[in-house]
């Protein structure tokens, strides 16, 4: 089987949470239920790893701005994993190199984690968590069944993966105007309180009060 789409579907998922992927896969591949998975990921004290680390993003990712924080730690973590990732599927397959594969996954991993990371710092905009733990559990289910339906539709699932990615840039364009715009009157209006009512109308151009 041509290992592409797995490849690059993994890539997006490692984007989104690296750790939910390698311990899905392994998993699979542990209990025999795929052949496409290597023997590396399969390991006990990977899957162990995996687990726990994913169990704190889990919690991290739910945080209002711990999540970005995070973020910015995995801006290197969740690439290098989809390009590790990739390589280590391309190896088991044989059907394509591991530097293509290592350099589609990461390279579409990313692209994920920007899009998430970016998403995110709009969403803490916003005055309560409960939109944080909803995205969270979206993205924790979405990846959850992303990566199982690629290990038998790949793909479909890559399909789905590349609209989703266009859907996202899309997305996180839209939201950073809005972001910008909202800094800017943020900052105008701490401008307005700091210099008083008479000099902010004297710098908008109005005449002062007299």
């Amino acid at each position: 089987m041509n290992v592409l789409p797995l490849v690059f579907t993994s890539g997006w998922a490692s984007g989104v949470n690296a750790y939910a992927v390698v311990l899905l896969l392994g998993i699979f591949g542990a209990t025999g239920m795929t052949d496409e998975v290597p023997a590396s990921l399969q390991r006990t004290d990977v899957l162990i790893v995996a687990g726990v680390l994913f169990l704190c993003e889990a919690v991290a990712d739910k945080i209002p701005y711990v999540d970005s924080v995070w973020d910015s730690v995995h801006t290197v973590i969740r690439p290098v994993s989809g390009a590790v990732v990739g390589a280590l599927l391309a190896g088991q397959s044989g059907s394509l190199s591991d530097i293509a594969a290592g350099a589609i996954g990461g390279s579409t991993a990313l692209i994920s984690h920007f899009i998430k990371a970016g998403t995110r710092m709009a969403i803490n905009t916003s005055p309560e968590p409960f939109s944080n733990i909803l995205v969270s559990t979206a993205e924790d289910l979405g990846v959850a069944g992303i990566v199982i339906f690629a290990i038998y539709h790949p793909g479909a699932a890559a399909t789905i993966v590349a609209v989703m990615l266009a859907a996202g840039i899309a997305l996180l364009v839209f939201l950073w105007t809005k972001i910008r715009r909202f800094l800017r009157r943020r900052a105008q209006r701490r401008e307005e309180k700091r210099m008083g009512p008479g000099a902010a109308r004297e710098t908008a151009g109005a005449p002062p009060y007299r």
